[in-house]
């Protein structure tokens, strides 16, 4: 049986949601979505939303089940990584989580490139559809957090959705989703327009999620 973690990703432009770009020129036949909302204000609420994020907080409070796959540390080690360049040309090294901080208030592990498993989609009762997803990269800067996971065999769409949190120079914090999808095979096409209402409701739940009361 395969192991999540030995799947391949099922599109081919990883780390696409980093395109400045993407909206106007999409990976061909995805449709590309960007969200982007204000949740609060100062340092305190950027830390709780970076580090609710950070640990799967921002699905779970959508009504999102997170289930994570054990994945071997060298998967992690390789996972790929986008290449930046900064106003020059020259590449930026991609930073790294501050070593101290990798666990959330709770206890749970901040999310790390290759970390691989499930979003189960609540449908009816105990009823849920299995998406299993992998995290294609991490952004970890001082005031700009965020991550993205591409989707893997067996989730209703293709494509990639990135996270990301970010507190700008007057303060305020902002969420940003952005993505590209298409349905995965005949059976999710002939029930597109209810998969684009679910996706739409779901990024409304998002963008709403880290914007509670602290």
């Amino acid at each position: 049986m395969t192991e999540p973690w030995q799947m391949a990703v099922t599109y081919g432009a990883v780390g696409g949601t980093q395109a400045s770009d993407m909206m106007q020129y999409p990976p061909t036949g995805y449709r590309p979505v960007e969200r982007r909302a204000r949740i609060g204000h100062g340092d305190a609420r950027f830390e709780f939303a970076w580090s609710e994020m950070m640990t799967w907080g921002i699905q779970k409070r959508s009504g999102f089940k997170v289930v994570l796959a054990d994945t071997p540390s060298e998967v992690s080690e390789q996972a790929y990584t986008p290449v930046r360049f900064d106003e020059n040309g020259e590449p930026i090294t991609p930073p790294a989580h501050d070593p101290d901080i990798m666990f959330g208030a709770d206890g749970t592990p901040f999310v790390k490139p290759g970390d691989t498993g499930w979003l189960i989609i609540p449908v009816i009762g105990p009823l849920g559809i299995k998406s299993p997803v992998r995290v294609v990269y991490v952004i970890d800067e001082p005031k700009r957090k965020g991550f993205a996971y591409g989707t893997l065999p067996g989730h209703p769409e293709d494509g990639e959705a990135a996270f990301v949190v970010e507190q700008r120079d007057d303060e305020s914090v902002w969420l940003t989703i952005r993505s590209f999808s298409r349905p995965a095979n005949w059976f999710w096409w002939m029930g597109y327009p209810v998969m684009r209402m679910l996706q739409s409701f779901y990024t409304n739940r998002y963008l709403r999620a880290l914007a509670a009361p602290l």
